[in-house]
Parts: C-alpha cells; sequence; structure tokens
C-alpha cells in the first residue's frame, strides 16, 4: 500500500494506562512471567519460552485488541519462496487440529470486520478487535496460542487459498502505481530482499512445495520470534492468568533463528525503469536509499518527506498540482529494520509531459539542501507530525497492529524513541540528510551514466538497540476516559439536545474520554428535486473548494490552524448536504468550530483552486475507462438505476462526467454556494469531552444568523424493477476481473421483515462466516474478496437491494458466476439451518455493540437518528430485539420473499479474451 508518511502510522500506536491500573496493588504474577519494564503506561512480560507480552488496559470503551506479531516477513523468504510469508498469513486463518475455521469462529465472537492479518517485509501480525468479555478474551487467547504451534498448514487448505493470494497478486497488476512500484523496489536494489515485494512473484505462489511452507511456519511461528500485544478494557491479573495458562506451556523451540547478513551494496549511478501497459494514467516514482528506522538519521528524513509532499505546503505539490502539472503527489520515507529508502511520485493524465514533471521533481529533491526549507516550513512540518502523534495516543485498538512495525526495527519502545528524535530535530539537519541522501547516484528513476568522480551514499549500520534504549523513560502518561456504557438506553439517557431559532438541531453527549477527545459532525441539507437537477457536478465541487480559503484565511492558515489546534478537520458537500467532520481535543473544540463556520460561510472560491480540482476529477474519472472494478460497477448501477440525465439520482457515464466537470465555472460555484447554503436545516452532532452549555452558547452565535436561502426537501429513492441482463465488458491487459450481481427489493429498514432480511442477509454473504465467502473464497479458492447482501432504504426511501460481488481471475469468471447462482439457490430452497441462525444473531448483535462503542462511529448513528426523527431505544434497540428472537423459519421465509432468482442482474468485467485462450487457473479441489 502507498502511504502519505510512515510517521503518521507509526506514531498512532503510542497509548497509556488507566490511573486505576498505575495504582492498583501489585499481585503475584504467574509461573514463568517476568514482570519487564513499563513506558508511558505500556508494560512489558517475558515469559520463559521467550514470549514478549505487552499490556495496555483502557477501560474508556468496552472492547479489547488481541495483536501477534512474528519477526518474520518477505525478507526472510529464500529462493522460490516469495510470497510464502503472506501465504502463511492467510494459511493460518485456516485452523488447528482441534479448531474449525477462525474466520469463522471471529465472527461468531463479534469481530465483524475489525480483525486481520499483515505482512510486511520485517514481520507479520495478526489481530482482532473484540466486544470486551472475560470469554471473548479467554478465547482469543486460547487461539491465538494454539494457531502459534497448532495450525494445520495443509495440501488442501493450500490448493484454494493459493488460487485467492494469487487474485490478490493480479489485483495488484491492475493498478499501474502498483506495477510500477515493484519495478522501482526490483531495481533499487540488487540482493536485500527489501526489493521484493511481499506479495511474491506468481510462479512462487503458485507452485511452493506445502513442505516448504510447512518448515518456514514451524521455524519461525514460535514465541521467542513473537509479540503477544493485549489492549483495552481486561482485567490484568485475569489476563496474565490467561496467557500463562495457555502460552506458558509451549516450549521454548531448539532451533537457533539465524542472522540475516545481506547488505545492499552502495549504489553507485542511477537507473530507470520503463513499464508500458494499457492505462489511462500515467505515474513517476523515485526513490533513494536511507538508513533504517532505528538510525537517528530517520527522523529528520520523515520531516523531509513532510516538507516536500504534503498537501497542500509541500513543495512537490506547489510546483506541480498547483502549476497543473500534475494531478497529485506523494512523499514517503520508509522506516524498516535495514537499511530503507526514501520515495517521492507523481500521478498525472496521459496525456500530460511527463518529462516537465520528472524535471520538477528531480530538481526538487536533490537541489533541497542548496535551497534549504526555511523556518515556517520546518515548523509546519513538525508542528503537523507531532499534532498527529496528539490526536493518537487515545487509539487503543491500533496499538498493537502499529508497535509491530516499531518491535520488527528491533524494539516497541522506539516508538518513543522516534517520537522523541522528531521533537529534538534542528532545521539544520533535514538540510544535512538531504545532503547526504538525495543525490543523482542514489536515485531509482535513471540510467548508468559513466563519472570519472563517484558521488555516492554511505548507508550505514543500524545502531545498537541497547544503547538507544539505555535509560529511556519516556514521558507521563496522558489522562484516561471515563468508563461508558453503550447500551442503547444509557446512549439515550446521556444525549442532550437543542434547537436553536433558526431550526438547526444540536445533539450532543458529553463523556470523559481518553486525551479529552471530541468527535463532531456538521451536517447542513438543502435544494429539492427541481432546484438541483442538473447540479451534481457544481454541487461537489463547491463543498470541496469550501477548504481551499475564506475571505479572513488562506488555505495555508487553514491549514496551519487546523494542526495548532491538534485537529481535524474535513469538508464536502454534495447535491444535498455539506458536511464537516472535526476531531480535536475538549479546549480547542470552540476555535474548530469557529473555523468550520468560517469556512462553510465565508468561502472565498479562488479560480486556481477550481482548475486544480477539475484537473484531478478528470484524471480520476479518466483511470476509470480500463479498470474492471469501475467499469463492472458503473455498469451495474446504470442497469439497475434509471433516472433522466440532470435528475440528481441518475448515474452518469464516464464521458457525461467530463463533459460535467469541464463545464463547471467559477461562477456557478458562488452562485450554488449563495442559493443553498444556510443552517436552518442543519444538525451539529458531537460526542466527547466537551460543556454543553457552552457549545449550545457557541452554535447559537455561529449559525443561528444563518439561515437558509431556500427550502430542502429529501430527494426520495424509490423502488423500480430493472430490466434483467447478463453482460460481459472488455478491459484489456488486466489480469483481475470484476463479477457483480443484484437486483432491485421494494424494502425500507421500517418494514416488519427488515429484522429478518438483515440477519439473512449476514447470513447469505455479510461476513466471513456467510454462505457466499465460504463458497468463492474459504471453499474454492476463486476470489479475494467475495461478499453479498441486501440493503434497506430508509423511512425516507424504498429502494432497497439485493448484490453479490466477487474479485477473480477472468478464467475462472464462469465457475464463479456458477457458483454463486448455486448457493443463491441453496439458500432459497433450503434455507438456513438453526446453527447458522443461532451463530449469525450472537454475531451481529456483538457487531452493534461494537459500532456503538466507538465515539465516532456513535456519533454518526446519532446524527442519522435525528435526521430520521429516531432514537437509540425506539429504533437500534428494536430491532435488536426483534433480531435476537427470530426463527429459521424467519430468516428463511423473508428471503425467499425478497430475493427472485429470475430477477437477477450479473454484470462481468475483465480481459475474457485473453482468459479464453489461456489454460484455465481453477484451483484443485480441496482433498476429502
Amino acid at each position: 500500500m502507498a502511504k502519505s508518511s510512515p510517521f503518521l502510522a507509526a506514531l498512532a500506536a503510542t497509548v497509556v494506562l488507566t490511573m486505576s491500573a498505575l495504582n492498583a496493588q501489585p499481585q503475584a504474577l504467574p509461573k514463568s512471567i517476568q514482570k519487564g519494564t513499563t513506558v508511558e503506561g505500556i508494560t512489558s512480560y517475558q515469559l520463559d519460552n521467550g514470549l514478549l507480552v505487552l499490556l495496555m488496559p483502557d477501560n474508556s470503551k468496552p472492547t479489547v485488541t488481541v495483536n501477534v506479531t512474528y519477526k518474520v516477513g518477505s525478507k526472510n523468504e529464500n529462493y522460490g519462496e516469495t510470497g510464502m510469508a503472506h501465504l502463511l498469513e492467510h494459511m493460518v486463518y485456516k485452523g488447528t487440529p482441534t479448531s474449525g475455521n477462525i474466520m469463522q469462529s471471529l465472527s461468531a465472537h463479534g469481530a465483524g470486520d475489525s480483525f486481520n492479518g499483515t505482512t510486511s517485509d520485517d514481520r507479520t501480525n495478526y489481530y482482532e478487535v473484540l466486544p470486551s468479555s472475560d470469554e471473548n478474551l479467554k478465547w482469543a487467547l486460547s487461539m491465538e496460542a494454539d494457531r502459534m504451534v497448532n495450525s494445520k498448514i495443509a495440501k488442501s487448505d493450500l490448493d484454494t487459498e493459493m488460487t485467492v493470494v494469487r487474485n490478490e497478486y493480479e489485483g495488484g497488476e491492475n493498478s499501474p502505481a502498483q506495477v510500477l512500484m515493484k519495478r522501482v523496489l526490483a531495481a533499487a536494489y540488487q540482493w536485500h530482499n527489501y526489493g521484493k515485494t511481499t506479495i511474491g512473484n506468481r510462479s512462487d505462489i503458485e507452485n511452493v512445495p506445502i513442505e516448504r511452507l510447512q518448515a518456514f511456519y514451524h521455524k519461525y511461528y514460535q514465541p521467542d520470534n513473537a509479540m503477544l500485544v493485549v489492549a483495552g478494557k481486561f482485567d490484568t491479573a485475569k489476563t496474565l492468568g490467561w496467557i500463562g495458562e495457555f502460552f506458558v506451556p509451549i516450549p521454548k523451540p531448539t532451533r537457533v533463528l539465524e542472522k540475516l547478513y545481506t547488505k545492499e551494496p552502495v549504489q553507485d549511478g542511477e537507473k530507470l525503469v520503463t513499464v508500458r501497459r494499457v492505462g489511462d494514467e500515467q505515474w513517476l516514482i523515485t526513490l533513494y536509499h536511507t538508513p533504517s528506522g532505528t538510525h537517528p538519521d530517520n527522523a529528520p528524513l520523515n520531516l523531509l518527506a513532510q516538507i516536500l509532499g504534503d498537501s497542500p505546503s509541500g513543495r512537490l505539490y506547489k510546483g506541480l498540482v498547483d502549476n497543473k502539472k500534475a494531478a497529485m503527489v506523494f512523499a514517503g520515507q520508509d522506516d524498516k529494520a535495514d537499511a530503507g529508502h526514501i520515495m517521492f511520485g507523481a500521478r498525472l493524465k496521459k496525456d500530460q509531459p511527463i518529462k516537465e514533471v520528472q524535471d520538477f521533481m528531480i530538481n526538487a529533491v536533490e537541489n533541497f539542501a542548496k535551497e534549504p526549507p526555511t523556518k515556517e516550513e520546518f515548523e509546519r512540518a513538525k508542528t503537523k507530525m507531532l499534532t498527529d502523534l496528539d490526536l493518537t495516543m487515545s487509539n487503543t485498538e491500533r496499538v498493537g497492529v502499529l508497535l509491530s512495525e516499531f518491535q520488527a526495527q528491533g524494539d516497541w519502545r522506539m516508538i518513543y524513541i522516534f517520537r522523541d528524535r522528531i521533537k529534538n530535530t534542528k532545521l539544520e539537519d533535514v538540510t544535512r540528510v538531504a545532503k547526504a541522501y538525495l543525490k543523482d547516484s542514489n536515485r531509482t528513476m535513471g540510467m548508468f551514466i559513466p563519472t570519472g568522480k563517484p558521488d555516492r551514499s554511505e548507508i550505514t549500520d543500524a545502531p545498537d538497540i541497547a544503547t538507544v534504549l539505555k535509560e529511556y523513560k519516556g514521558e507521563a502518561a496522558k489522562s484516561e476516559g471515563e468508563v461508558f456504557d453503550p447500551s442503547p438506553e444509557n446512549i439515550d439517557k446521556r444525549t442532550l439536545k437543542a434547537t436553536l431559532p433558526n431550526g438547526m438541531h444540536l445533539v450532543m453527549l458529553p463523556k470523559k474520554t481518553k486525551g479529552n477527545i471530541v468527535q463532531g459532525s456538521l451536517v447542513l441539507r438543502y435544494g429539492t428535486e427541481k432546484s438541483q437537477f442538473g447540479r451534481t457536478t457544481i454541487a461537489s465541487m463547491t463543498g470541496g473548494l469550501l477548504m481551499k480559503g475564506t475571505t479572513s484565511r488562506t488555505r495555508q492558515q487553514i491549514d496551519d490552524e487546523i494542526s495548532k489546534l491538534n485537529a481535524q478537520l474535513g469538508v464536502g458537500g454534495g447535491v444535498s448536504a455539506v458536511s464537516a467532520n472535526l476531531q480535536t481535543i475538549g479546549p480547542n473544540l470552540g476555535a474548530l468550530l469557529k473555523l468550520a463556520a468560517d469556512v462553510l460561510r465565508h468561502p472565498l472560491f479562488p479560480d486556481t483552486e477550481l482548475d486544480s480540482m477539475k484537473q484531478r476529477n478528470l484524471t480520476q474519472i479518466e483511470a476509470g475507462r480500463s479498470d474492471p472494478q469501475s467499469v463492472a460497477g458503473l455498469e451495474f448501477a446504470r442497469s439497475t438505476r434509471n433516472y433522466p440525465r440532470g435528475d440528481v439520482r441518475a448515474v452518469k457515464s464516464i464521458d457525461e462526467s467530463i463533459a460535467d466537470v469541464k463545464a463547471v465555472t467559477l461562477a456557478d460555484v458562488k452562485k450554488f454556494h449563495t442559493e443553498f447554503y444556510g443552517a436552518s436545516y442543519g444538525t451539529l452532532t458531537l460526542v466527547g469531552d466537551f460543556d454543553p452549555q457552552e457549545v449550545q452558547k457557541l452554535a447559537k452565535d455561529l449559525f443561528s444568523d444563518w439561515k437558509s436561502p431556500s427550502t430542502y426537501e429529501h430527494v426520495p429513492h424509490m423502488y423500480a424493477p430493472a430490466k434483467v441482463v447478463n453482460k460481459s465488458l472488455e478491459t484489456p491487459d488486466k489480469e483481475n476481473a470484476m463479477f457483480l450481481a443484484g437486483m432491485p427489493i421494494k424494502l425500507t429498514d421500517e418494514d416488519p421483515d427488515f429484522p429478518a432480511v438483515q440477519l439473512a442477509s449476514f447470513l447469505f454473504g455479510g461476513g466471513t462466516n456467510s454462505r457466499v465467502f465460504t463458497r468463492l473464497r474459504q471453499k474454492e479458492g476463486w476470489s479475494y474478496g467475495a461478499g453479498a447482501g441486501i440493503n434497506a432504504g430508509t423511512k425516507k426511501d424504498t429502494d432497497g437491494g439485493m448484490f453479490g460481488y466477487a474479485i477473480l481471475a477472468p478464467q475462472n469468471m464462469t465457475k464463479l458466476e456458477a457458483g454463486f447462482k448455486d448457493e443463491l439457490n441453496k439458500a432459497l430452497t433450503a434455507g438456513f439451518t438453526p446453527e447458522e441462525v443461532e451463530t449469525g444473531k450472537k454475531a451481529l448483535l456483538q457487531q452493534a455493540v461494537l459500532a456503538r462503542s466507538e465515539d465516532r462511529g456513535l456519533m454518526q448513528i446519532l446524527s442519522s437518528n435525528d435526521f430520521l426523527g429516531r432514537t437509540m431505544t425506539g429504533y437500534q434497540a428494536a430491532i435488536e430485539k426483534q433480531v435476537a428472537s427470530l426463527t429459521p423459519d424467519q430468516v428463511s421465509g423473508a428471503f425467499r420473499k425478497y430475493v427472485k432468482p429470475d430477477d437477477l442482474i450479473v454484470v462481468k468485467a475483465g480481459d475474457f479474451k485473453k482468459a479464453a485462450s489461456t489454460p484455465a487457473a481453477a484451483p484443485q479441489p480441496p482433498a476429502k
């Protein structure tokens, strides 16, 4: 994956213990567990078998995260084994001799979509976020201990999962950016395995012997090569007891893990990589070798990437995007255990001159030391990075996953060392590292050119971790939030509501949160079906330009003020509403609301920004011409929704979208804002640490005099039958294909059948334990991603619909379509079993609790309820009560009532001509 700033992802792991845990009386530890250090609220423990354990209690919300990290990644793969670490990540979800399919068990314990496994160059990790309970945590710990050493890694599972992973590989081959990234990395690294992507080589994925995969598993999946993290709401004594019960009995292995000794030689000349494939966009990437993530130079290199690549203040953005030479830019320092790299890139339309971008990028990067950053640039970059640190200190659920990166670099405590290095970096340090590493001989974009005086970058070894960490204490722990009951009854009891004189609604749920964080949403609705006819593109561009400057603030001043407020502010609008999403700390909420009000009420609408936005939109639209997912998605939408061009509900073709973007003028945008923007039909929703009386007074001052200039009427999305079609669309030179199927259904979320339909949807295709996912991915291995479901309209709309999807190799399309229809017919004829229904009810209800346990998710539910005139107890609790009482006959009957196989619409997109001339890529049938 591309990432805008590795620093932002890494620092999101910082967390703290609750005050109660800090003051707790010491308790006797289970045998074979030794207590280690405590840094900023994270306490480590060491087991005799080598397992490292980190505990981070957080009672502010009822979830618990379990994460296991293994210090093994793609860099540990030998010849013929590329992709093995990632393939193994998939295999361990297949279960052990004593457990069933782990994905299904996770779903049954309420994980929903909040679990995953990820593989990088240096590590593999597995995490799950569950509703906090002794049952769920004990199960998760026992499961992780079991699959650490007892996973089956069976040939029958490899036969199907190999094709799933190959399908994921094929998805990357569809992306111009990912294809180019592979080639650049391969050219940059001659010998080190960082030159090989984690997905691996296709032939290695297809042909790896099961014996080598099993040996890889038994070698690296051991306690002395692992770190266990438990974060969230849990009892420390009980948790340590369960860790002792499940992990301590695992013996320390007798094998010795050899130290990797391959070092990438110093690069002695620029390199050039050119990829020529079918596509509708251009990409430019340049890479320079840099030291490891633990090296002191890593901090100033991250700041350097921020100064060059940030939007909109970065030098690359100003020189390329502002001047319409590129649609977007990026920069990032990749922090690794061994010597890594810093990367810069740009995305262009197909017809833009790439040579101008190449020349500008090389000059901006390699002459950076000659034109060092100003004090303003430097302080802005540092402020933004440290602001993101402050905002993420409360996110307990991401801790284990992100600590994985620093543990892989050498030690989990490096997260704090890195943060401190950012704080202590001086402007001259940024200039120094630019001079040391950003030079033509260290660049991968060029060709070999003889030179009499080679100018090379010597990359030093990673420093000794013990020396770096010596006597390190860390900073003081941050304040904790309250224990909050996420039940509908308590949420209704705690929610405060008010209405301003102009009709604007306030929905407030004040509560103590970790780090005093406040989540907010301001939605302003406008327009009617008639008044908005033909204005969808104008409306979206009006919303998109709001953050580009106001009559009293420049775009840069807005961006700087957000950083200074330790805040996030995102504003965007569409044809019927504009919304502002806010996050900050309680003391800064007032200032952030004032800034949001200025952005919404007094936009400047610079003409240069409109031109840049049009260029970005056109580039994005053009890219969809050859992408199978975009092609299939657009055709499916146009097949199921039949509104005339200009109607706000109409689905535009690519050519229509391009024409509409080109036609927008600055006068259109300004007129739209004048005619429609106002607060009379607005809702401000806040959840977190704030004073509701102060908020109400401030909201009145900011918005009560802002009346909507025109009427708002909800545009209903009404059910209409669609013509049955089965289409295949060609997307040449794309290794992945897209399958979509479905039909319109007349159903709202207030119909008596809705609870039963919701559960039937979940059982059929809504999760990793569903019929569709189990058949198409788990059993047959045809698809990396597959699912299905039934959507219902709200009480204001009747346009429900049934849908199914899968991404796959084009040569498997015929079998996958038949398999999907077979599962649909089985569900319609035989229905759902009592076991499925009971397991599904438990999982669905736990996911509902998990959704409102997150402040941002809760804020969105409260905002929606206000719009629809609902309460938590009157709607959500009532639906959950009905779900809990459903019988198999009710669930199966509802599915049959609404899903009609004769009405099925099917759309497929892929390179089917090429697939017809190549051998089928179907998997071997699973062993019986």
